[in-house]
């Protein structure tokens, strides 16, 4: 697919994929709520997504149009670059599909994650933890058995299904002034963004929490060019990549903000979460919380969607434990 989703193909998707996923709960806090001093503060909880997280939305949708378009590729399989959680959910639309998956993860890649994609039957293929390292593994691969590419987030098909989050949310609550997403590869935010442009019916504005430590898509979106990742050292493990170029075409046009926060205050934000609302959340989850506590003054009185993007957490090493 080469242009942009538009309003039919985003419908298309989510009756595509809509038999394979959960229709995720929207979630209230009135202790968030008090706390940030806003209307109504709504969490949409793909952290209880099939495989953990928001991203077999995504996955699902791309193999299978994948499969539709060339059905060689049921032998040869796909193969994907990813820290975790789309590396797990590729390898999860595999195992249900039927389809060979192989993952090129990191080697610093959070356990909970490595162990998800081979509890799905993927083969995992371990490299350096840096984009460039990432990429040269794959590419080799594909070169040596034929699999095709599903990226993590730098794919229309991708963004596709990723919108399929906020449609959900938009069908659910139509009277929401804020949609707050985090934001790495863009997949997420992108796809929010689209389904926002589409399906709203009122002023609806999408902000991005992004780690201070990882702050490329910031610099891209004020500089209003594409900017190179910054090294992958904040606690938010699935925001530790660079924004994709189509990611960034939708971000640069529809996006109204990012926020950036410290790793103190994604840890805090993590730690609330679960000592306030009992969810288990990943640092990429709370980066949208921390977000909007920091800024809490611009959404006073205002309705507030936040996307909890994962819960695809290390229990034995949490980053709060000795908070």
């Amino acid at each position: 697919m080469n242009i942009i989703p538009d309003k039919n193909f985003v419908l298309k998707v989510y009756h595509n994929i809509k038999n394979y996923i959960h229709r995720t709960p929207i979630l209230t806090s009135d202790y968030f709520t008090k706390f940030i001093g806003a209307k109504n503060v709504y969490f949409k909880c793909e952290n209880v997504q099939k495989t953990g997280s928001f991203k077999i939305r995504g996955a699902i949708n791309a193999v299978s149009m994948h499969l539709d378009d060339d059905p060689s590729l049921s032998k040869k399989g796909f193969i994907t670059h990813s820290s975790g959680n789309h590396a797990g959910a590729l390898a999860y639309a595999g195992k249900i599909l039927g389809i060979p998956i192989t993952v090129v993860m990191p080697k610093d890649s959070k356990k909970a994650k490595i162990d998800a994609v081979r509890s799905y039957g993927g083969e995992i293929v371990f490299c350096e933890p840096d984009l460039a390292s990432r990429e040269a593994t794959t590419n080799k691969i594909i070169q040596e058995k034929e699999m095709k590419l599903i990226h993590p987030y730098d794919d229309y098909l991708i963004i596709a299904g990723q919108s399929t989050v906020v449609y959900e949310l938009l069908y659910d609550i139509d009277d929401i002034d804020y949609v707050v997403s985090p934001v790495g590869g863009g997949g997420l935010l992108s796809g929010s963004l689209l389904a926002a442009k589409y399906f709203s019916k009122g002023n609806l504005k999408v902000i991005a929490g992004e780690p201070e430590l990882a702050k490329d898509a910031y610099l891209s979106f004020k500089n209003n060019k594409l900017m190179k990742p910054l090294p992958p050292i904040t606690v938010a493990d699935g925001l530790r990549t660079g924004l994709g170029k189509r990611n960034f075409e939708i971000i640069q046009k529809n996006l109204h903000d990012i926020i950036l926060v410290e790793e103190e205050e994604i840890i805090k934000a993590m730690f609330r979460i679960f000592e306030r609302m009992k969810l288990v959340v990943e640092p990429s989850s709370a980066t949208a919380v921390a977000a909007v506590i920091k800024e809490k003054e611009r959404f006073k009185n205002k309705n507030v969607a936040i996307i909890i993007s994962g819960g695809n957490v290390d229990l034995q090493d949490l980053p709060f434990k000795n908070i």
